[in-house]
């Protein structure tokens, strides 16, 4: 068990609550001048406690905001961009646990992810998804193929990529095809590639950053078990970037992930 933010924001809703429950049921039938005299804990777990249960609920069950702080992604996701993660897109889970308790979808080729990183479940890691259940993923230099076919590209031209050191790195900028969606990749011209090969087995996936030669991936720990997802990148709501070289608050990055 992590003892997380999630970790910290159930007890904190479990205990106000308590506090609260357990003062109304014995102080009932009870009091002094027509109204009860709260203490100032059972005054402050009364007023926090609606507030607490609905952000674990909207946190658990609905939506949750991570920040991007590396630019693994880029193009398609900037440093600095604040996204919001759809928990239910692959199923309600319970907080703490991660417990799946309702299935409601299974995650598809294409999907941007957020999943806890297998090597260190308490970070939270977002890559694309390359692989479901039963694939063949081989990746040769810059080549991708899925099942044995490359997947198509095409070049749209140069990119500057700004890494979470503030450093700019000339990139290639490719339009890629993975499944039914159309995404861009950047690759580092002129440097060599990856070379491996996975067959995804089932309750894993396998994901890749879109800035493929910047990204600490699947190539070099390997799957995702499917308990690990969190859920599906939706939208950037925000973007905020005062670091070096970073274009401090952009709001022209709002908007929805490709």
């Amino acid at each position: 068990m992590d003892m997380d933010l999630e970790f910290w924001l159930v007890i904190a809703t479990v205990v106000s609550g308590l506090i609260w429950l357990l003062y109304s049921l014995f102080t009932r039938g009870k009091s002094k001048f027509g109204r009860h005299v709260e203490p100032w804990y059972v005054e402050y777990a009364r007023s926090f406690f609606p507030v607490l249960l609905v952000v674990l609920l909207l946190r658990s069950f609905v939506a949750e905001p991570f920040r991007i702080p590396s630019g693994s992604m880029l193009p398609t996701l900037e440093i600095g961009d604040f996204i919001l993660v759809n928990k239910f897109t692959y199923g309600i889970r319970l907080p703490i646990t991660h417990a799946k308790i309702m299935p409601l979808g299974e995650p598809k080729t294409g999907d941007v992810v957020v999943f806890r990183f297998p090597n260190d479940p308490k970070i939270d890691f977002i890559k694309r998804l390359v692989g479901v259940p039963g694939d063949v993923i081989a990746w040769d230099n810059k080549e991708l193929k899925v099942n044995g076919v490359p997947v198509a590209r095409q070049e749209l031209g140069e990119y500057a990529a700004l890494d979470q050191n503030g450093q700019v790195h000339p990139t290639l900028r490719l339009k890629e095809t993975l499944g039914t969606v159309n995404h861009d990749i950047l690759l580092l011209p002129g440097t060599a590639g990856r070379i491996g090969e996975v067959v995804v087995p089932a309750g894993h996936y396998f994901v890749m950053g879109d800035n493929r030669d910047m990204s600490n991936d699947g190539r070099m720990w390997g799957l995702v078990p499917e308990e690990n997802l969190v859920g599906k990148a939706m939208l950037v709501w925000m973007h905020i970037n005062w670091g070096e070289g970073g274009d401090g608050l952009n709001l022209k990055r709002i908007g929805l992930i490709d």
